[in-house]
């Protein structure tokens, strides 16, 4: 009997420790295949630029994405090309939509796309009521709640070649969630990225 309840509770803790993997090996998909797979869902998204103002964005006609050379191998997007090549696309018909024609040489600019992932505490405190309870008369029932989510943020730079200075960077930050329909990601993507991108070229 007790090697039976020995074994029994040998057995939940592995069941538990299996569930614990699995919830890690979830939460690096979450992370690594879907970076932006969160990032522009339902949750909205806070968008930001920035832009040199010396820069004239009106003579620009052509542009290239940046080689494999020139990118941060250890960012995110490096090392998942699926989610990469969906931002790519949906960059890319933006700034056609724009005017500007991509070319494999002697392009006017590059473009470039970063991304990251934070985790991060938010806290909610509820307020109690006052009543009475035998015997004092004050507050009952208030409690504080903390809850963790993931922000996942999105970087497209626009480099001048002719500089080789940073011409324009937009920014799109929102709470990361799962996807298990990828051409729902894709749309959120483009609707995202088309966001971003509504400030380029910026009005100087």
């Amino acid at each position: 009997m007790a090697c039976s309840s020995a074994g029994a509770v040998a057995k939940k803790h592995f069941i538990k420790k299996i569930k614990r993997r699995t919830s890690m090996k979830k939460i690096v998909v979450v992370l690594l295949v879907c970076l932006l797979v969160g990032l522009f869902g339902c949750s909205p998204v806070t968008v930001r630029y920035d832009y040199d103002h010396e820069y004239n964005f009106d003579e620009l006609e052509t542009y290239r994405w940046v080689t494999a050379d020139e990118t941060d191998q250890n960012d995110v997007l490096a090392k998942n090309t699926i989610v990469a090549k969906r931002i790519k696309t949906a960059v890319d018909n933006e700034l056609q939509a724009k005017g500007l024609t991509k070319v494999e040489d002697n392009a006017d600019l590059a473009v470039n796309i970063l991304g990251g992932v934070e985790e991060k505490m938010q806290i909610h405190q509820h307020r109690g009521s006052y009543g009475w309870y035998h015997p004092w008369w004050g507050p009952y029932g208030g409690y504080t709640n903390v809850s963790y989510y993931e922000e996942g943020t999105l970087v497209i730079d626009i480099i001048s070649l002719k500089t080789k200075e940073l011409a324009w960077r937009g920014v799109g930050t929102s709470t990361l969630k799962e996807y298990n329909n990828p051409d729902k990601m894709q749309r959120d993507i483009d609707a995202a990225v088309a966001q971003i991108l509504a400030n380029y070229p910026p009005i100087q």
